[in-house]
C-alpha cells in the first residue's frame, strides 16, 4: 500500500488565552486580563471561528480536542460545553474522542472539575510544576503542594483519565532532590505524566535573569544526567517515556499529542492558536491573531481571527515530520518522510548515526532515536534532514 501524505488523524486544539498570573518561565501566548468580562460574547468569536475552520475542512473525523492555554480551567463549564457543542455541529467526533482540559492546581479551578466533566471533558492535564514550597514559589505556581496533591487526588476520581506536569533541572535543584520528588510524582501518577527539563525562553523572566547572570542553571552533563535518572525511575514504576518527555502506562498515551507527532492535521481556535491542514493536497501552517482582544474583533469582522497562511513546502514538510515523528520511541517511517518530503533520507547519515549509538532500525522498518541519542536529539535531526 502506497503512503500518503494524510495518515487521517484530525484534532481540534482550543486557545483559552486568560490566566490568573504569568510564570516567569513561561512564553505560550498568556495574558492576564483583570475587569469585567463578557464570557459569552467571547465564546460566540470560538464559535464564529470553529464554523470558518470546518468550511475549510469538510468531512474530517475528530480524534481528539484539545483546550490549551493560557489556564482553559479558568472557563466556565459553560463555556467549554458550548465550543465543544460547536464543534460536533460541524465535524463527526468520533465515540470515544480523547477530549482535554488543561488546569491548574488551585481550589477554584478544582471545584469546577464536575462541571467540566458534565460538559464533555474526560481527560484533564495538571500543571503541577513542582511538589516543593520554595520552587513552586520561585515558579510562580499560585498553588500550594497540598493543593497540587488534593488536586491530582480529585481529577482522579472525576476524570476517566488524567495526567499532571513537573519541571525539573531547576535552579539549584540537586540529583538527590529530583530523586525523591520524582519517586513521590510516581507513586501519584494514575497512568501518565509529563517531565519537562527547564527551558529559558527568550521574552520570559526567567530570560532577563539568565541574561543577567542571577539564574544558574545546570550545565550540560549535570542536565544530561537528570535526563537519564528521569528515564531510569520511571521506566522502573511502568510509565516508561513514549516521547521525549511523557511518560505512560501502555494504553496511556495522550492521543492528541500523538496527533502532533505523528504529523497529522489539526485545527487551531482561539487566539494565538497554531494548525496544519492539508488543503487540495496542499499542507497549511495556519495562526491567529495573538491579542486576545484584537482577535475577537478580527472574528467578528471577518468570521475568523487567521492572521499567518502559509502553504509549506515539501522540504518544510519534511523538516517539520523529522522534528515531531523523532521525539517519540515508536520513531518514524521512512517511507512516509519520502512521501511526504519528495526525498529520501541518506542512507550514509543513517548509517554515521548508527556508529554512534544514536538512532536505530526497528523490526517494521521504522528509524528511531537510541535512549543515547535523545539528550542529543536537535543535532541528530539536523543530521537526518541535511
Amino acid at each position: 500500500m502506497p503512503f500518503e501524505k494524510s495518515n487521517d488523524l484530525f484534532g481540534i486544539y482550543v486557545h483559552w488565552p486568560f490566566c490568573a498570573a504569568k510564570c516567569p518561565y513561561c512564553d505560550f501566548n498568556s495574558h492576564v486580563h483583570r475587569g469585567p468580562f463578557d464570557e459569552q460574547a467571547y465564546v460566540a468569536a470560538y464559535e464564529r471561528e470553529i464554523a470558518h475552520a470546518a468550511s475549510l475542512t469538510p468531512g474530517r473525523s475528530v480524534q481528539s480536542i484539545f483546550f490549551g492555554g493560557g489556564t482553559p480551567s479558568l472557563m466556565s463549564p459553560w463555556a467549554v460545553e458550548a465550543i465543544l457543542k460547536a464543534i460536533a455541529r460541524h465535524w463527526h467526533v468520533q465515540a470515544g474522542a480523547e477530549i482535554t482540559l488543561e488546569a491548574n492546581p488551585t481550589s477554584v479551578e478544582v471545584d469546577r472539575f464536575k462541571g467540566f466533566r458534565a460538559a464533555g471533558i474526560n481527560r484533564v492535564s495538571l500543571g503541577v510544576q513542582s511538589l516543593r514550597p520554595k520552587p513552586l514559589a520561585d515558579l510562580g505556581r499560585r498553588h500550594s503542594v497540598e493543593e497540587a496533591v488534593a488536586a491530582v487526588r480529585v481529577a482522579q476520581s472525576v476524570f476517566e483519565r488524567s495526567s499532571f506536569d513537573l519541571i525539573y533541572a531547576r535552579p539549584h535543584q540537586t540529583l538527590e532532590d529530583w530523586e525523591d520528588e520524582l519517586k513521590e510524582a510516581l507513586w501519584m501518577a494514575n497512568g501518565h505524566i509529563s517531565l519537562y527539563q527547564l527551558t529559558i525562553e527568550q521574552g520570559t523572566r526567567y530570560f532577563d535573569l539568565h541574561k543577567a547572570g542571577k539564574l544558574a542553571m545546570p550545565d550540560e552533563d549535570m542536565s544530561a544526567d537528570f535526563y537519564e535518572l528521569t528515564q531510569e525511575l520511571t521506566a522502573a514504576a511502568g510509565l516508561p517515556a513514549y516521547e521525549i518527555s511523557n511518560h505512560a502506562r501502555p494504553g496511556q498515551e495522550s492521543l492528541h499529542n500523538l496527533l502532533y507527532w505523528r504529523y497529522g492535521e489539526y485545527v487551531g481556535i482561539g487566539p494565538g492558536a497554531h494548525g496544519r491542514l492539508l488543503i487540495n493536497n496542499e499542507r497549511h501552517a495556519t495562526a491567529t491573531e495573538m491579542l486576545p482582544f484584537e482577535w475577537q474583533k478580527k472574528v467578528l469582522a471577518a468570521g475568523h481571527g487567521q492572521t499567518v497562511d502559509d502553504v509549506l513546502t515539501w522540504e518544510e514538510q519534511g523538516d517539520e515530520f523529522l522534528v515531531m515523528g523523532l521525539r517519540l520511541r515508536e520513531g518514524i517511517s521512512p517511507q512516509r518522510f519520502t512521501a511526504i518530503s519528495g526525498r529520501q533520507i541518506s542512507a550514509q547519515q543513517i548509517s554515521d548515526l548508527k556508529s554512534y549509538g544514536f538512532v536505530e532500525t526497528l523490526p517494521n522498518g521504522n528509524i528511531r532515536v537510541t535512549d543515547r541519542g535523545w539528550p542529543v536529539l536537535d543535532a541528530v535531526v539536523a543530521d537526518l534532514a541535511a
